[in-house]
């Protein structure tokens, strides 16, 4: 990814909103989707280029795109089990807890602690928390269901 920094932001009509990134040092640290962008945002960021590819049909996974997961460890270990679910695949909150190991409590607490990564996930789509089919997304569900949607979840 390029070393740039700042915020960039491009308007996606499929998703009828921009995304917006916020990137340093090669790390993407959030992703959002406003109606408008931030004012001192940019359009040029080749992770733009590739969102833009994946919502015209590629099968982008994202993968290897660093994200800045300034989160507790609990947290951390399930967005890092969501980022192995494949594009057009989905996993329940049930089969992630048990995909992000070493989470503590019984079972109930354990799908808890997903739900709350999921809705504290500060990147969805790299993060894709749109293939967890019953937990909630951090992004507007609009968003989440033309992912799915694009995905054929």
């Amino acid at each position: 990814m390029a070393e740039a920094a700042g915020i960039f932001a491009r308007e996606f009509p499929y998703l009828d909103c921009y995304v917006q990134l916020g990137v340093a040092q090669g790390r993407v640290l959030s992703v959002s989707f406003p109606s408008q962008p931030d004012p001192d945002s940019r359009e040029d960021h080749e992770l733009l280029d590739r969102i833009e590819g994946y919502l015209q049909g590629a099968q982008e996974d994202f993968r290897e795109v660093t994200v800045a997961l300034t989160v507790p460890t609990d947290q951390r270990r399930v967005l890092e089990a969501v980022r192995e679910i494949p594009y057009g695949e989905e996993a329940s909150v049930s089969q992630v807890a048990v995909m992000a190991a070493g989470l503590s409590g019984d079972e109930a607490a354990a799908h808890e602690q997903v739900r709350l990564a999921l809705d504290a996930n500060p990147a969805p789509i790299f993060i894709p928390d749109h293939r967890v089919r019953d937990g909630p997304s951090a992004a507007p569900p609009a968003v989440e269901q033309k992912l799915r949607s694009l995905e054929g979840l």
